[in-house]
């Protein structure tokens, strides 16, 4: 799955080797900033440092790349912050199908995204899609924790209780 979690935009006019190089060291010094930073620095310019990485890797990398996966996800972790919902699960959306695909079947990563997937469809009255995505994480929290596991009976209270 390498070559699937590492895609490059432009496929038929691939970027060159030593762009791709250039933008994975700029991805991994970001991330690594970026994880410093969260500690020390103010939410607006955190956004704007995750906006600007995300727009100059988005010129090389697809969103499947796990690097530009990583940015979206701190982004999707800073609209959470300061309660901009919809921003959250737009990244979200972007998210989901790639983790779908790079995780395996039961992974609880996978089940966290559409555990938070599902709330924020619920935040903003999109009730169908709402449970449709609860229900996703319940199916594989079942799997990975066991039917009994209380946060399954905590997840199935939310969705009685909407």
């Amino acid at each position: 799955q390498d070559k699937d979690k590492l895609k490059i935009c432009k496929p038929n006019d691939p970027p060159s080797a030593e762009t791709v190089k250039d933008m994975i060291k700029y991805a991994r010094n970001v991330i690594e900033e970026f994880r410093r930073a969260k500690h020390y620095k103010y939410i607006l310019c955190l956004t704007l440092t995750l906006l600007a990485c995300l727009d100059k890797m988005g010129a090389v990398f697809e969103d499947s790349n796990v690097y530009m996966l990583h940015m979206m996800y701190q982004a999707m972790g800073v609209c959470l912050y300061v309660q901009d919902w919809e921003g959250a699960l737009r990244y979200g959306q972007k998210i989901i199908r790639p983790y779908s695909k790079h995780y395996p079947s039961y992974s609880l990563n996978v089940a966290s995204m559409w555990l938070k997937l599902g709330r924020l469809y619920m935040a903003l009255n999109n009730r169908t899609a709402g449970v449709k995505a609860l229900k996703r994480a319940i199916a594989i929290m079942e799997i990975a924790h066991g039917k009994d596991h209380p946060y399954i009976s905590e997840i199935k209270k939310e969705l009685e209780d909407h």
